[in-house]
């Protein structure tokens, strides 16, 4: 029986399982890297190890680390979460060696799943060779062997592309997963993501816990979740169980996975099996009322689950929070989140708290906010709902673009597939601020400063203060009256430093205002006070290039320099953030005038990185 149990990750993945831990009586052990000492994960554990002398984005790769950390720690069983090393055979050997139990499959089953290449030979496929693709074979898609999570993969759709995606996809998966092994297969356009939780004892048992649709992707990762797949033949959905079976049973799989696939024209087309956790496994526990990772757990230490599943009840749906701006190429952000609250009604797994620091290490997922109901209209909407209503105060976020894909008709009623965010993204990130969010700004700003020395007997001009919101500059003209602050075309019912109320043609409306330095929240609109009098010295000559986020420069265009004639769209520069390469491309045709980024150097949101002049 295991009594304290390592969890070889971080952030929400490594809190989620601390929480089944201190249900079963458990103590924790978290693991840290040097930036991760004072998370969420660490905090909430009974014990923490720092990790010693590995980058912070190398630490948790660190397998010799970990299995000392759980010694040291006296920990009896480890539970890789997942990601990192959660599909390296190499180290559930490790853990099993030290005399640890290892809380997933054998490392034969990891060994034969997890390479894609080898699961798919095991399943009678065979990828492409990268060096056979033609023209004709076009789309294809280049992948990483390993690992999961949308990272070393890319969509060739020019043959004269496909060598740089390959170096581009290896670059990836090596940095993410310590392997930098990819492989081709053709790419079809608008499929469904459909996949199918199992879960195995060490008696023979294997259940088949329904479908999920994961069909709303971002860079190949979720975003969108929902179990069970709305839609499906029910032919079908007796395939993809069948399938799945197979591929379970085909390598004596135990604990809790995932089998893939890509739905296309009423056909299951394996992807691969992925030999751990899923992030998105909260929904099938919502359905099944059941607790993956306890179950996960009570397989590990030999009991048997019973021969039938549990039935299945209502609908679930999950929305993945991630700090990266959706028009922006989906940049990851990074800064302080100064507030996270979400509603009651849904369930909330997260490794982010209050004043906690979003860096550039890892994956920019804030947290999973799950609604579940009796039919799927209702808990779409419940979720919905509650993401409007969720406070995030901090780096910008997609949850405005959660809440619009959710309420969006193609996913209302189901006809959603891997092509969405292709299609929708532009309109799905127009931007919507409300209008009245500058003078609710304004008016909380001022509320008591002049109560005394703000008014006049003779008439006099407004005040003004100024706020960017949504890329643009808006004014907010008030003024002091002997009742208080007044303002043209709406009567203010109240003003507070936090709460201020309107009343704008009839309506009433109320307003939460809170303030970090020149950041203002206000209800869900986020806005930037600018000063009196800009400062020059933060203007940028035309056609400068600035680092989109926080990151590492890593490569630089070969023989790229000053005096270089480029071309629209062509590659310049590559950052690393968040374990993902980010490619900085020239805006226009033109002349490279300045290159001041260097591989190795560490830059902030906003550097200069490069200025191309326009002929």
């Amino acid at each position: 029986m295991i009594s304290t149990l390592l969890v070889a990750n971080r952030g929400e993945i490594a809190c989620r399982i601390f929480r089944t831990c201190a249900d079963l009586g458990i103590r924790t052990v978290a693991i840290h890297s040097d930036a991760d000492e004072g998370a969420l994960h660490t905090r909430v554990a009974d014990t923490a190890v720092r990790l010693p002398g590995a980058a912070p984005a190398e630490t948790y790769l660190r397998g010799d680390l970990i299995v000392k950390a759980a010694l040291a720690s006296g920990a009896d069983a480890v539970h890789p979460g997942y990601g990192f090393l959660s599909e390296n055979a190499d180290f559930a050997r490790a853990v099993r060696d030290a005399g640890l139990l290892w809380i997933g499959p054998p490392p034969e089953a990891i060994e034969a799943m997890a390479s894609k290449t080898r699961a798919k030979e095991l399943m009678g496929l065979a990828p492409l060779d990268a060096a056979d693709v033609t023209a004709v074979d076009l789309p294809v898609l280049v992948k990483a062997a390993a690992g999961g999570g949308g990272r070393g993969m890319r969509v060739v759709r020019d043959l004269a592309a496909l060598p740089a995606a390959l170096e581009e996809a290896r670059a990836e998966a090596a940095s993410a997963f310590g392997d930098g092994e990819v492989f081709v297969e053709p790419y079809l356009e608008n499929g469904r993501h459909v996949e199918v939780q199992v879960l195995a004892d060490t008696h023979g048992t294997v259940w088949t816990l329904d479908t999920r649709d994961c069909s709303l992707q971002r860079r190949h990762q979720k975003v969108i979740e929902e179990a069970p797949a709305p839609g499906l033949p029910p032919a079908l959905t007796e395939r993809l169980y069948a399938l799945a079976e197979r591929a379970t049973r085909a390598v004596s799989y135990e604990g809790a996975g995932t089998v893939e696939f890509l739905v296309a024209e009423g056909r299951a087309h394996f992807l691969e099996m992925n030999t751990r956790l899923q992030v998105e496994h909260p929904v099938t526990e919502a359905v099944f009322g059941i607790d993956l990772v306890a179950e996960q757990i009570r397989v590990a230490e030999g009991h048997a689950l019973p021969a039938e599943r549990p039935a299945a009840r209502g609908h679930a749906v999950e929305a993945r929070l991630y700090a990266e701006d959706p028009a922006r190429g989906w940049a990851p952000q990074t800064g302080t989140l100064h507030r996270f609250t979400v509603p009651d009604g849904v369930r909330l797994d997260t490794g982010c708290a209050d004043g906690d620091t979003i860096g550039v290490h890892y994956d920019p997922m804030l947290a999973k906010v799950i609604a579940h109901a009796p039919t799927r209209t209702e808990a779409v909407r419940r979720l919905a709902g509650a993401l409007e209503r969720t406070a995030l105060h901090g780096p910008v976020t997609n949850r405005d673009l959660l809440v619009r894909s959710l309420r969006h008709p193609e996913f209302t009623e189901a006809r959603m597939d891997t092509g969405f965010y292709d299609r929708h993204l532009t309109a799905l990130t127009e931007p919507a601020p409300d209008p009245c969010a500058p003078l609710a700004a304004a008016l909380a700003d001022a509320h008591g400063r002049s109560r005394f020395g703000g008014w006049r007997n003779l008439p006099s001009g407004p005040q003004v203060k100024r706020y960017e919101m949504a890329g643009e500059e808006h004014e907010a003209a008030y003024r002091h009256t002997r009742t208080g602050l007044a303002a043209d075309g709406v009567r203010v019912v109240h003003t507070g430093p936090h709460l201020v109320v309107l009343e704008v043609d009839g309506v009433r409306r109320k307003f939460e205002i809170a303030r970090y330095g020149d950041r203002v929240h206000v209800n869900a609109t986020a806005l930037t006070a600018l000063p009196r009098f800009p400062d020059p010295s933060t203007e940028h000559a035309p056609g400068s290039l600035l680092a989109p986020m926080p990151g590492t420069v890593v490569r630089v265009a070969e023989g790229l320099a000053e005096g270089a004639e480029v071309k629209a769209g062509q590659p310049l520069i590559w950052l690393e953030a968040m374990k993902m390469e980010h490619r900085i491309t020239a805006p226009a045709d033109g002349t490279l005038t300045a290159l001041p980024a260097a591989v190795g150097r560490q830059v902030e949101m906003g550097t200069l990185l490069a200025v191309v002049e326009t002929d």
